[in-house]
């Protein structure tokens, strides 16, 4: 796994304001249950950041910068997480298609597991998440856009939780690229599980 925040730097890049509005709008402390059932003393809702303008302008501007470095035609993932995160590149003009891997198939209308504009044989697909914890769903859209015929260029996550899914990831995309644009050591440096 590499983390961008070796290559921008803080304060006022895309790196930096995305890390304080996380920081600001997105972390809570408390007792919650996680996707995979653990259990956390604090969470990280990044949707609460991520539709604010100015993370969602950052959030834009690091994905499009991922796309084109792994030649991604296309980016999506599982809805509800994945949705924001693979339109804000959109508004940077790379890639220029976006689409959502459904986790069951509609039993009505065109019965499509992938939503959007019609993707080709040679698309090059990169699966966006907001938060990693165990990488379980994130393993599930890579399997369903390859299952689909389709090329995974790479994943982009918002968050790692660092608690294995991005190993869980990797292996489940090989050579492509797992990129996590901030991990909770970013967020929360001073967490008590660290």
């Amino acid at each position: 796994m590499t983390s961008p925040s070796a290559n921008v730097g803080a304060g006022t890049s895309a790196h930096g304001r995305l890390v304080a509005a996380l920081r600001e709008h997105a972390l809570v402390m408390g007792e919650v249950t996680l996707t995979s059932g653990r259990k956390a003393q604090y969470y990280v809702d990044a949707k609460r950041a991520i539709l604010l303008p100015g993370a969602f302008a950052a959030l834009g501007e690091l994905v499009a910068e991922q796309a084109r470095a792994c030649g991604a035609t296309a980016v999506g993932g599982v809805p509800v997480s994945a949705i924001p995160v693979a339109c804000a590149p959109l508004a940077f003009g790379f890639p220029e298609k976006a689409f959502i891997v459904r986790k069951e198939r509609k039993e009505h209308g065109l019965q499509r597991w992938i939503e959007g504009p019609l993707l080709t044989e040679d698309e090059r697909c990169l699966i966006v998440e907001d938060v990693v914890t165990t990488g379980g769903s994130t393993v599930e859209a890579v399997e369903r856009v390859k299952s689909e015929g389709l090329e995974v260029a790479g994943v982009v996550c918002v968050l790692d939780r660092l608690a294995g899914g991005g190993d869980a990831i990797s292996a489940a995309i090989g050579g492509a690229p797992y990129v996590a644009l901030t991990t909770i050591d970013d967020v929360y440096p001073d967490r008590p599980d660290r």
